[in-house]
């Protein structure tokens, strides 16, 4: 059996005894189908977008059911005969699939060496800033540091 979403819009002229009365057999007959209800919802009367069988407002019905393919079409032409019901439609409700659980990144942690673990120098502001240095002085320093 598949799952099924009736949607149709009752006249808003209809009595809320009219109106209750049009759900029930709607409901009964699909049952009498071998139907199984899983949800009715109904609103309020709504404005309608435009005027459908000139009526420019309605009370929406959503009904969710499951029941047997074949079934599908003697139900539809029993909701277009009703008289107090303007439009409707069915779609077929797909189940709904499980997501996956998503896979999350290890957080990177780096391998652990002597190079790494000495403190890193500190650069502070040099008190001569704004003077020029001349390139026999980096030369002399990069050999200090580089131990040549």
């Amino acid at each position: 059996m598949k799952s099924y979403e009736l949607t149709y819009i009752i006249s808003s002229s209809a009595s809320s005894e009219q109106m209750e009365g049009t759900i029930k057999e709607i409901e009964t007959f699909i049952q009498g189908k071998g139907g199984v209800i899983l949800r009715s919802e109904k609103t309020s009367a709504q404005t309608l977008a435009y005027p459908i069988k000139k009526h420019s407002s309605g009370y929406f019905v959503i009904l969710t059911f499951q029941t047997a393919e074949d079934t599908i079409k003697p139900i539809k032409e029993r909701v277009e005969k009703d008289q107090q019901i303007l439009r409707s439609f069915i779609l077929v409700k797909k189940p709904a699939k499980e997501m996956k659980e998503r896979r999350t990144r290890k957080p990177f942690v780096a391998p652990e060496s002597d190079a790494l673990a000495s403190p890193v120098p500190k650069f502070t502001e040099d008190k001569h800033k704004g003077e020029k240095v001349k390139a026999e002085e980096i030369d002399k320093k990069l050999e200090e540091i580089l131990g040549e």
